[in-house]
């Protein structure tokens, strides 16, 4: 479907640059398959960062040069894939978000390992990839990329314009006072539809659930069922999250996401004055001469993912499912110009509120609630960055790279100490592989 549409658009307003990138990917994906086959492809690498964090925005100073190798093995039966990505990388020991050993001369993880069965009306997924419920130019209020390979079980049910959809997990373990473990889990269910002048829409819920022993109930599961009922009737302790997305696409499309964590409406007791926790997304999309831009403006409030509860929150080994902060904002206004054949440059304007509220830190006591902020808890640090990536891809080779600038005030949420601090980094990758059909 991506091919034909690619063969079918109307390139006769392109520039030659965007004509030829075209022509790459029509070449590249427009490949007939006769029988059961299999590819692999194999990288090498070398990286050199000032930074060890994936994301530069809330970049650490913890710079180093690294060396990565990583082979993919995708094999296709028809309807059925199977993929494996191992990849070996000496920046994972430098990362703090990674949660695997960093005692060894190098780490590795599987970037993408699954098997995924897909026909006409359905799909069963089971294994790690990257996934994002939500807007596709910022991480998803409740699951995004942001956690290292997450094994889940994945459905979709429907068609091209109306899809039920359920993604369940078990995060890991944590222990309680006496060492015994206490066992999480989390399920995701979305409803997505197609309505008429370029809308979509989907609506969300996620639900966490933890406990000594516990397993994960079938009915959080149930793909036609409501979580936040089964809680209700059940009266089973559970954190709920409620969503709605939505996209007008045109020659300038326009996207937001909004997720409801807790709301009090009643205010009669102290236990009804907790501040609301909440995430919004909203954000534009066009071109205009030769450039692609977006702008978005996201928010989390305070006490957003946090729970009651405490073993309740989203997060995988201490990253967030969706977001690995909250208490902040953040604007921010990227182009990407592509100037020949593989060839892009992408300039980045943000700007960064961050209180020192974090999804980590245990939920407060109800004495609490008439000191906690509903946003900016304590000493708000202000982060503009100004950015401009670049990356050029050939056949066989591909460079990368990034340089910024963030000019820092309050910095570590310190009051009156301002910075200004240089984040960089570039990598040169080499690529190589081929196919064949099975036997």
């Amino acid at each position: 479907m991506i091919v034909q549409a690619l063969k079918d658009a109307d390139t006769t307003a392109m520039t030659g640059a965007e004509r030829a990138q075209v022509a790459r990917i029509v070449q590249a994906l427009d490949d007939q398959e006769q029988g059961p086959r299999a590819r692999v492809d194999l990288d090498v690498g070398v990286a050199a960062a000032n930074y060890s964090r994936r994301d530069a925005l809330r970049a650490d100073s913890t710079g180093h040069g690294t060396v990565n190798a990583g082979a993919n093995f995708d094999f296709r039966f028809g309807p059925i894939v199977a993929v494996t990505h191992p990849e070996l990388d000496t920046r994972l020991k430098y990362d703090p978000d990674w949660y695997g050993r960093k005692n060894r001369v190098i780490a590795g993880r599987a970037d993408e390992a699954y098997i995924s069965a897909q026909g006409r009306y359905a799909e069963v997924f089971f294994g790690s990839l990257d996934r994002n419920w939500g807007p596709a130019a910022t991480q998803g209020l409740l699951l995004s990329p942001n956690p290292y390979s997450l094994t889940h079980l994945a459905v979709n049910v429907g068609t091209s314009g109306f899809q039920l959809q359920a993604w369940v997990t078990q995060l890991n373990d944590l222990t309680d006072t006496l060492g015994a473990p206490i066992h999480r889990y989390m399920v995701q269910h979305r409803l997505w539809l197609k309505i008429p002048a370029g809308w979509a829409v989907s609506a969300w819920e996620g639900s966490v659930t933890s406990g000594n022993g516990r397993t994960l109930e079938p009915w959080f599961a149930n793909l036609m069922d409501l979580g936040y009922l089964e809680q209700v009737n059940t009266n089973t302790n559970v954190n709920s999250f409620l969503g709605l997305d939505f996209q007008k696409r045109g020659r300038t499309s326009v996207f937001g996401q909004f997720l409801l964590d807790d709301i009090q409406v009643d205010k009669s007791t102290a236990a009804d004055k907790k501040p609301s926790s909440y995430g919004l997304t909203l954000g534009a999309q066009g071109s205009a001469a030769g450039a692609a831009w977006t702008v978005f403006y996201t928010r989390v409030a305070n006490l957003t993912y946090r729970n009651e509860d405490n073993t309740m929150v989203p997060l995988w080994f201490g990253l967030g499912t969706g977001r690995n902060y909250d208490d902040y904002d953040q604007l921010t206004l990227k182009a990407s110009v592509l100037t020949g054949p593989g060839i892009m440059f992408e300039p980045e304007l943000t700007l960064l509120r961050q209180g020192q509220g974090d999804p980590r830190l245990p939920h407060p006591p109800v004495s609490a609630y008439p000191t906690t902020a509903g946003i900016f808890q304590g000493i708000v640090e202000r982060t503009f960055r100004v950015a401009l990536g670049a990356r050029a891809d050939g056949s066989h080779f591909g460079i990368s790279g990034d340089a910024g600038l963030h000019f820092v005030h309050n910095e570590a949420h310190v009051s009156g100490v301002n910075g200004t601090r240089f984040v960089g980094q570039i990598a040169v990758t080499y690529r190589f592989g081929g196919e064949s059909v099975l036997p």
